[in-house]
């Protein structure tokens, strides 16, 4: 279907990709992985014609179309929704626009109707006929309902103008689907129908995406990109992640039996297939993980960062209680009597469809804003610990790393650099790079850097606004083992499947017209059919 030959990719002296050959079939759906800086993008890029290798090409197999997942949203503001989506089918569009203009030509001539008739066949022979209803399905069931399908893409707000694009790339059954980053700005409904439909496409997908929830749903392979070459592994991440970790293990015992070692394998393999057997994956995609084969998974050489958030006293029962709290933004309600008693262990996701909602909660019960009504209060043994999804405010200075994390150190054995530098050697910031300073710092680095802050403080509560936010893999699954063996309260609101589902006991939703409040994981909480009519309910515009 597509492959890959002899592909090199160089910027000035660093080699991103050295001599790679490969290729992707028909019906199944690789997950492109590796560090940040690995050149998973550059490789999407260049696979989809939107960059030149350094030498090497790509070979799209004839009559084949290829569609890509769009990352500039405001490409198509000046086209309709309806005419968006359609574009996704480049060869059909361009017809129908050719039939258009034909028809509109006030001089229409004996050789305009011979070439209507031409086109006519061949938009037939497409299913052109059926293409714009089959586009305003689609739109329909990405919750971009009929009433906007003739609305300009620049009058949608941000969450429209993705499942727009989104349409737009999977219209028309393309033979290579290549999405990069596609759960990005994307609410948890329309996540689950993308994996639905994506667990069920017979071509080819190839996709980037840091939500292991995302990849374990839809992947039938793993393309790991290290040291400059890009390796196939059958099965999902999950396979992938705990096999190479096993791999590492093995091969640090170096000395143990060659037939323990083969049974130990065996016995993963049984296990991981059980699993599997019971999830969406395996019963969805029908080629999936016939038989898992471990022979070819090596060691990971990725670095993982020592997450490990300790508490410098034990709360008392005493957590967090909130009367009658609400909020507004340019007297819009996003969310209202707010009354919650957070019991000692209680590890909370706190949702929305609104994400202004949780945002602002969060600011509210940390003190930095002010409710509309009610009030709040912390229980006298509590101290808290917060991560906020805009973290600008605490980069704004020069200073370096070392004297950044010092600012949060309570006593003077604290702030000795060596007590400082084993906080940001956690998060991998070892040796200069510890003496970097704020203001060169990536997305991912800050979220790093204000990790470590939290580790430091030793909080007996953590509360984190979308955490995995810039984040690499290696760190995300760092992070949520780390909140898994957490022994005190949480509070979480994040688009991470993984994270909501593994670190959650139960789940609070904010509305304009109330809250749901429940103990449970964050699956059952969103399958839950009378929790779902009560949520209808709880967003209905006058209630």
């Amino acid at each position: 279907m597509l492959s890959v030959s002899n592909l090199s990719v160089q910027f000035g002296k660093r080699i991103l990709f050295d001599e790679v050959n490969t290729s992707f079939t028909s019906g199944n759906c690789y997950g492109i992985i590796g560090a940040n800086g690995a050149g998973k993008s550059t490789f999407l890029n260049i696979i989809s014609g939107k960059m030149d290798p350094t030498s090497g090409h790509v070979h799209l197999e004839p009559g084949k179309r290829m569609s890509v997942l769009e990352q500039d949203h405001s490409m198509y503001d000046d086209f309709n929704v309806l005419e968006t989506v359609m574009m996704g089918n480049e060869p059909l569009f361009k017809i129908k626009k050719e039939m258009d203009d034909i028809y509109a030509k006030e001089d229409f001539n004996d050789a305009d109707g011979e070439r209507v008739g031409v086109l006519q066949v061949e938009f037939e022979e497409m299913d052109g006929w059926n293409a714009e209803s089959n586009a305003a399905a689609l739109l329909s069931n990405l919750g971009i309902g009929s009433d906007l399908h003739y609305t300009l893409v620049k009058d949608l707000d941000g969450q429209q103008r993705v499942r727009v694009l989104l349409a737009k790339a999977i219209f028309g059954n393309p033979d290579v689907l290549i999405m990069d980053e596609p759960t990005n700005d994307l609410d948890y409904e329309t996540i689950t129908w993308l994996e639905n439909f994506l667990a069920n496409f017979d071509n080819t997908v190839i996709v980037v995406s840091h939500d292991r929830h995302f990849l374990d749903a839809v992947c039938t392979h793993i393309s790991d990109i290290d040291f400059g070459k890009i390796t196939h592994y059958s099965g999902n991440y999950t396979f992938w992640y705990e096999s190479s970790q096993l791999a590492a293990k093995q091969r640090a015992q170096q000395n143990k039996k060659a037939e323990e070692k083969k049974k130990e394998l065996q016995q993963f393999i049984e296990r991981f297939s059980a699993n599997v057997a019971k999830s969406k994956q395996a019963t969805s995609r029908k080629k999936m993980l016939d038989k898992l084969d471990f022979q070819n998974i090596k060691p990971s050489n990725r670095r993982y960062p020592a997450i490990i958030f300790e508490k410098e006293r034990e709360a008392g029962d005493q957590i967090l209680h909130a009367e009658n709290l609400s909020a507004s933004i340019d007297g819009e309600k996003i969310f209202t009597k707010v009354h919650v008693n957070l019991n000692k262990g209680d590890k909370v996701v706190i949702y929305s469809k609104d994400s202004r909602a949780t945002t602002a909660f969060y600011e509210i019960i940390n003190g930095k804003t002010e409710p509309d009504t009610g009030s709040y209060k912390w229980g006298v043994t509590t101290n808290q610990s917060y991560l906020p999804n805009d973290n600008s405010e605490y980069f704004e200075s020069k200073l370096s790393l070392v004297d950044w994390l010092r600012q949060w150190a309570k006593t003077e054995e604290e702030r000795e650099e060596v007590h400082i530098r084993g906080f940001l050697g956690k998060m991998l910031f070892s040796g200069d790079e510890a003496l970097k300073t704020c203001d060169v710092l990536s997305g991912g680095e800050k979220v790093r850097c204000m990790v470590s802050r939290m580790m430091m403080t030793r909080a007996n509560v953590l509360i984190l606004d979308e955490p995995t936010n810039h984040l690499d893999l290696e760190t995300i699954t760092a992070f949520n083992n780390s909140l898994n063996n957490f022994k005190g309260n949480i509070l979480l609101t994040t688009h991470d499947h993984q994270f909501a589902q593994t670190v959650g006991n139960r789940v609070i939703e904010l509305t304009p017209n109330g809250i749901i409040d429940k103990f449970s994981t964050f699956d059952e909480y969103m399958s839950d059919p009378k929790i779902k009519e009560q949520r209808e309910k709880m967003y209905a515009v006058g209630v």
